[in-house]
C-alpha cells in the first residue's frame, strides 16, 4: 500500500522523505498546541525549550561522528546518547521521553530503514523515547547521572532487541555461533550501545567533566537543584 514511500532496500523515496518531514512538522505543531493548553500537565519554560533544542541539535550532530559502525545498523558515536539522557535527568521523565521521541524521528530521517510500521516504532520511536526514563533519577541523591544514563541506554537496547527478534533474525551472519542464536539480537544491539556507554561513563566520571555537568544542570534548572557533582 505504501510501496511508493519505501525503496526496495528499505530506505525512503523522495515521497517518503517528504511525507516524513510533513509528519514531523505536524507532530511539532500538535506538541506546541498541547503545551499551550491550560490543562496541560507538561509546562516548559523558554529556557527549558531552548535547552531541549540545543541538546537535540548536539545529539544529532554528534550522531554523525561515528567511531564504529555495524553492518546492519547501529554505531558507536561521539557521546550522542548523553545529550538526550541529560534532558530527562534535568527535567524529568515526561520531558525526557518527549525529547527522545523527537530525536528518534530525526534518527529515522537520518538513516531510515523500513521493514514494517512496528519495526520503525521499535528501532526509532520507542527505543529513543525510552531514553527519557533517565528522568526517574532526577531527584537521586547519589550517582544520579550514572544511574540515569545506564537505565536509559539499557531501555533503548531493549526495544532494539525486540525489533531484532521480530524482524532482523534473517540477517544473522552464517558464522554466528549456533549456541548463541537466541541471543543474537541482544548481543548485536547491546554491543555498540554498551561500548559507547562505557566510553561515556569514563568521560563523565572525570572530576572536571562531572563538575562542569553539575554547573550546566544548575543553569538549566534555574539553580533549583544541587549540581550533579555534589550528589
Amino acid at each position: 500500500m505504501f510501496d511508493f514511500l519505501v525503496t526496495a532496500d528499505g530506505g525512503l523515496t523522495t515521497a517518503g522523505y517528504t511525507a516524513s518531514i510533513v509528519a514531523v512538522l505536524v507532530l511539532v505543531v500538535l506538541i506546541a498546541a498541547l503545551l499551550q493548553k491550560k490543562t496541560s500537565t507538561l509546562k516548559l519554560t523558554t529556557q527549558q525549550l531552548v535547552t531541549c533544542a540545543a541538546a537535540l541539535a548536539l545529539a544529532y550532530v554528534t550522531s554523525y561522528i561515528k567511531l564504529f559502525k555495524l553492518p546492519f545498523g547501529g554505531s558507536v558515536t561521539l557521546f550522542s546518547m548523553l545529550f538526550i539522557v541529560l534532558i530527562g535527568y534535568w527535567y524529568g521523565v515526561k520531558v525526557g521521553i518527549l525529547t527522545g521521541l523527537v530525536y528518534g524521528i530525526f534518527q529515522f530521517l537520518q538513516e531510515p530503514y523500513v521493514l514494517s510500521f512496528f519495526q520503525v516504532c521499535c528501532d526509532y520511536i520507542f527505543a529513543f523515547g525510552a531514553m527519557g526514563l533517565s528522568g526517574l533519577f532526577t531527584k537521586s541523591k547519589k550517582y544520579g547521572l550514572l544511574k540515569a544514563y545506564i537505565t536509559a541506554i539499557l531501555a533503548r537496547g531493549a526495544f532494539h532487541a525486540l525489533g531484532g527478534y521480530l524482524y532482523w533474525m534473517d540477517y544473522m551472519p552464517d558464522n554466528f555461533p549456533k549456541s548463541l542464536t537466541a541471543l543474537y539480537p541482544i548481543i548485536y544491539n547491546y554491543s555498540y550501545i554498551l561500548l559507547e556507554g562505557i566510553l561515556t561513563i569514563v568521560v563523565i566520571s572525570v572530576p572536571a567533566v562531572s563538575s562542569a555537568l553539575g554547573r550546566m544542570r544548575a543553569m538549566a534548572t534555574g539553580g533549583n537543584r544541587q549540581p550533579a557533582a555534589q550528589k
